[in-house]
């Protein structure tokens, strides 16, 4: 997978794609995190990417050229067609509060993706025409409001990448995790076996592993119950 990331700030983007699992697997080429910089494509001495708004109000809105631009390079040097149109395993993810919540199943979803390209936005937000003339699929990570689209940017990245084959050093690693089933996670236990008065629960010592999975269902069902009871509705 090549993931694309438009952003004023490349070098956010850089240090994201070194460490962790994620580094690692930059580093295995299971995916290409390709950061690019918008301001390299202003005109002006001052590099500028946003200007006043129109109809007068607070803060700045970044402007439309900078954008589109960015955006017709990364297709040219993606590999992608050459009007500059993504083909149908590509897709452009506008990081915007006014967006589709993102969760476990739209990770899932993201991650058949051959490529994907990421705008990160700034200040007020973006001039309307970049999201009338780009169609991009606008996502959000929730319902708070960050300084910049990178930190959402990254967050995606992080949950979408451990999901691709090859990323997670145990395949079956993703597929216990909370919200991986619709549920949250069952509670773990290592060692060692007592600390401060707190014992591993006899079950996970038996070595009955059809007691060990019923015990983890039941746990993961009643955490969900206490925790998160909207994911069981229906």
């Amino acid at each position: 997978m090549r993931i694309d990331v438009l952003t004023l700030f490349p070098a956010l983007i850089d240090a994201f794609a070194e460490t962790s699992i994620v580094g690692r697997a930059c580093a295995a080429e299971l995916v290409s995190i390709v950061p690019t910089d918008i301001r390299d494509f202003t005109y002006d001495n001052h590099r500028s990417v946003d200007d006043k708004p129109f109809g007068g109000g607070p803060g700045m809105v970044m402007s439309c050229g900078p954008v589109f631009e960015a955006f017709e390079h990364v297709v040219r040097q993606g590999g992608d067609a050459a009007d500059s149109k993504l083909d149908p395993g590509s897709e452009l993810i506008m990081l915007t509060p006014q967006g589709e919540k993102f969760d476990q199943t739209l990770a899932k979803e993201l991650s058949q993706r051959q490529r994907l390209i990421l705008l990160c936005g700034h200040y007020e937000g973006f001039d309307e025409r970049i999201r009338e003339g780009l169609s991009p699929r606008e996502i959000s990570i929730g319902d708070y409001v960050l300084t910049g689209g990178e930190l959402a940017a990254m967050v995606l990245m992080d949950a979408v990448i451990r999901m691709l084959p090859g990323v997670l050093g145990n395949e079956l690693s993703a597929d216990d995790e909370s919200f991986a089933s619709g549920m949250l996670e069952y509670p773990q236990y290592t060692r060692p076996r007592e600390f401060r008065g707190l014992s591993v629960p006899e079950v996970l010592l038996s070595g009955d592993h059809s007691k060990i999975l019923e015990w983890r269902r039941a746990q993961s069902l009643k955490r969900t119950e206490l925790r998160r009871p909207d994911l069981l509705n229906g």
